[in-house]
């Protein structure tokens, strides 16, 4: 079965893609098989995806590391995503905001050398950085894209005033980010601005984290270091709340005969040809399965019950990461 394709902006792209950042960071398991990983994403090139997405923050730098690895002799099958902005490279070093023209700059020179390419088909903002104007980050980016190192740019995380901004100086082909069943932040303003735009959205976490899967029943067994040991939906009366939406789609799930990590993946398939998820695993088997949700057939019906399932129980991300994100 060959995957449908869905558009982002003028990039045509396979309507699930591959999101890596688990493969080397934020969850149990990181880096604990990176064969496997890389078994993963050359799956994924085998089964039709073509969207793989890292970041320089990832690890750091070692995802891109991995991706670039896998990728080898296999380039040109790939839409080859990464981000920058969450490393200042000429100052604080990781996790601070720095989208100056000189650190997009310096960003690019290291994830081109680690990802073992010449240019990068889709280069994100990462989260936007209050203290450069956006403007001046775009035209750096525009000066990459006519250097031929930048093929498209996006923004991760930008409201629709910053969008829209971006927008006036070079063509925005993509905003990223989280957006599932139980985050449904794009849907008030920020989606509106991308249909008038022509900009797509490509969707992370469209899994909730692994928490819409089913599979997730407790949190005593993530490691230490998990990142969702941090997060409010994964916390104390919210996560046992949080469950309810789990049964809702577990329910339907049944239905198709499909799994919940399906269907979930389905609805977003369904929200338009511009709408892009990116779910993350380090594994095959996962993989496999989530990509057979591009066959996943849900009635208006049962669109209308997902649309509705319960609401979520806490933030999506705990406050520090919450403090960069647009809204």
């Amino acid at each position: 079965m060959i995957m449908k394709h869905h558009h982002l902006g003028p990039l045509d792209v396979g309507r699930i893609g591959l999101g890596t950042m688990g493969m080397s960071t934020a969850y149990t398991g990181a880096r604990s098989d990176d064969a496997e990983s890389m078994r993963t994403i050359q799956r994924a090139l085998d089964l039709g995806v073509t969207l793989i997405d890292t970041a320089e923050i990832y690890g750091p730098y070692v995802n891109e590391e991995l991706v670039g690895r896998a990728i080898v002799g296999r380039r040109d099958e790939v839409v080859l995503a990464t981000k920058f902005g969450l490393v200042s490279h000429g100052g604080d070093g990781p996790w601070h905001l720095d989208s100056s023209p000189a650190n997009v700059r310096v960003a690019l020179e290291g994830s081109l050398r680690r990802l073992s390419t010449d240019h990068v088909d889709l280069y994100y903002q990462h989260r936007v950085d209050p203290t450069i104007p956006i403007e001046e980050t775009v035209g750096a980016l525009s000066e990459l894209v006519a250097e031929g190192k930048v093929r498209h740019i996006g923004l991760s995380e930008a409201g629709a005033n910053t969008i829209r901004r971006a927008h006036a100086v070079h063509p925005i082909t993509a905003l990223q980010s989280e957006y599932s069943l139980w985050t449904r932040d794009p849907e008030a303003r920020v989606l509106a601005t991308l249909r008038e735009l022509g900009i797509g959205l490509v969707a992370y976490s469209p899994l909730g984290r692994g928490f819409l899967t089913g599979a997730i029943t407790s949190v005593d067994d993530f490691a230490e270091d998990d990142s969702r040991k941090s997060n409010p939906r994964f916390m104390g009366e919210n996560f046992q709340h949080n469950l309810r939406a789990v049964a809702e789609v577990t329910a339907i799930a049944a239905e198709v005969g499909a799994t919940p990590a399906q269907v979930a993946l389905a609805w977003v398939l369904a929200q338009g040809e511009d709408v892009v998820p990116i779910p993350g695993t380090k594994r095959v088997a996962r993989l496999e399965e989530n990509l057979d949700a591009d066959a996943v057939q849900l009635s208006a019906e049962q669109l209308r019950r997902l649309t509705g399932v319960t609401p979520p129980a806490g933030e999506h991300h705990n406050a520090a990461q919450m403090s960069m994100i647009e809204r």
